[in-house]
């Protein structure tokens, strides 16, 4: 029963007893009767008045309450009758004007926040109280190869309960699950650099704030292969500068020296000119390996702007075959096409290209090479494709060598790391400026039973275009082991 309904039964039962007893004490009395009972009826009157006067507040109370419950912040109350609740109304209508411009500021945050979420380059993902993600912008999504993601975990997709993106081709996909791997160790307030199977780095962040006083983690993940290939190779450039000029210069001065030395030998005896000359010859051999070391980098560093011309790949890679065959056959290696599709030619600066494929095929073989060092019997093979991708040439190098680990393979084309003994990593730096400044996507990762691929996709060009006449010392057409089958 409410507070209203127990009131007005009060005040009715109060009047009530109150007629009973002027009816038997005043009946005989006809005039002051009426007159009780008058004065009763309006007392009566008065006092539905002051309940309701006394219950207006409640009234209030409720409509505002109502209005809350509805969120219609931009409604107000009413002025009141009386002028006893004019600052309770106006309290109650400053709230509701304030609710209603927070909720205007908070919509037109939250607005600006999907705008700019989608506009980022950087990969953000919002996880929600229980780990799931809760919110993803299309970077994320394009980044990770997500799909379906709100309430899901990161180990969701590590551990097959849900599935990346079906536009993935395997070279995304790899990269996918790798960058999830990693992203999936990170905690509250740790910053961390993570690179794909293709070397791409990123930078990683995973911070924490708080809604309605819970715990809540995000994700940024930017990507900072160009930065930091722009920033190294500036430093590259610099150190490799004043290095070549400072090791040139000594190297120069010091063969001159030796040279002048030789003419010595005539004076000495038979047995001392013979270790003269041969000290002499020993030093003046590491001082040309000396000068060749630094002209390695320095050719990455000079490497001129391509010329693009139309070209055929296959041609180019029988070419590199062709220069391998004798060597391979030496060391029972086979040299062969896999898969070759009709492709049309693309543009390429030929001199650089084939460069750059000599340095992977010279890697495969010395992988190989390296690989019999530890098993006798393993087979050695260096097998080409060249396939018609979804509309992309995709090349492919592919050997047997099987020294590429997961480890290892993050840290490749950059200068000093190489999977060689002794090896400086210039043949895969020289390889990556190439294929950067022809616009090529690459990966070198492991492939099945031990092999090693290494994938260049080239950039969508025109079909149909002319090649170029066939290059002076092209190979034979009838090339066994290094021809389309």
């Amino acid at each position: 029963m409410s507070l209203r309904t127990r009131l007005s039964a009060y005040l009715v039962g109060l009047h009530t007893l109150l007629f009973v007893m002027a009816a038997l004490l005043l009946i005989e009395q006809a005039s002051l009767f009426v007159t009780v009972e008058l004065l009763l009826m309006a007392s009566l009157a008065g006092g539905f008045h002051l309940l309701k006067r006394a219950l207006e507040p409640l009234g209030y109370t409720r409509r505002l309450h109502d209005l809350l419950q509805d969120q219609h912040y931009a409604n107000r109350l009413a002025p009141p009758e009386a002028g006893e609740l004019d600052e309770l109304v106006a309290l109650f209508n400053t709230l509701l004007a304030t609710l209603h411009r927070e909720r205007l500021e908070i919509g037109e945050q939250q607005g600006f926040l999907d705008r700019l979420l989608e506009a980022t380059p950087s990969a953000v993902l919002v996880f929600d109280f229980d780990g799931g993600i809760s919110l993803f912008n299309a970077s994320a999504a394009a980044l990770l190869g997500l799909e379906q993601a709100r309430g899901k975990p990161l180990a969701a997709w590590l551990d097959g309960s849900a599935l990346l993106s079906s536009t993935l081709d395997d070279v995304a996909r790899a990269r996918s699950l790798s960058l999830l791997k990693q992203l999936d160790t990170l905690t509250a307030g740790d910053a961390r650099l993570l690179t794909d199977p293709a070397g791409r780095r990123y930078r990683a962040q995973r911070g924490r704030f708080f809604d309605r006083g819970f715990a809540r983690d995000f994700l940024m993940v930017e990507e900072l292969t160009a930065e930091l290939e722009s920033s190294e190779r500036a430093a590259y450039e610099k150190l490799i500068r004043v290095l070549a000029h400072e090791v040139n210069n000594t190297v120069a001065a010091t063969a001159s020296v030796l040279d002048s030395l030789r003419y010595y030998a005539s004076q000495l005896t038979e047995r001392d000119a013979t270790d003269f000359s041969t000290a002499i010859v020993a030093v003046r051999r590491r001082n040309v390996s000396l000068g060749e070391f630094i002209e390695r980098f320095t050719r990455v560093v000079k490497m001129p702007a391509p010329e693009l011309r139309p070209a055929n790949l296959k041609e180019v890679v029988d070419g590199i075959l062709w220069l391998n065959r004798e060597q391979c056959n030496a060391r029972d290696i086979r040299l062969e096409w896999g898969r070759c599709d009709s492709v049309p030619p693309q543009p390429i600066d030929i001199q650089l290209m084939e460069q750059a494929l000599l340095n992977i095929v010279k890697n495969a073989i010395e992988a190989i090479d390296a690989r019999r060092a530890q098993d006798a019997g393993a087979a050695g093979f260096v097998r080409a494709t060249l396939e018609n991708d979804g509309g992309r040439i995709k090349l492919s190098i592919i050997d047997s060598g099987g020294q590429l680990s997961g480890a290892l393979q993050r840290q490749l084309f950059t200068p000093f790391v190489s999977t060689k003994k002794g090896g400086q990593g210039i043949g895969l730096m020289f390889v990556r400026e190439v294929l950067n400044r022809h616009d090529c996507t690459y990966s070198l990762a492991p492939g099945f039973d031990a092999e090693t691929r290494f994938d260049i996709w080239f950039p969508a060009t025109r079909a149909g275009a002319d090649v170029t006449a066939r290059r002076e010392g092209s190979p034979p057409a009838a090339l066994a082991a290094a021809s389309c089958p």
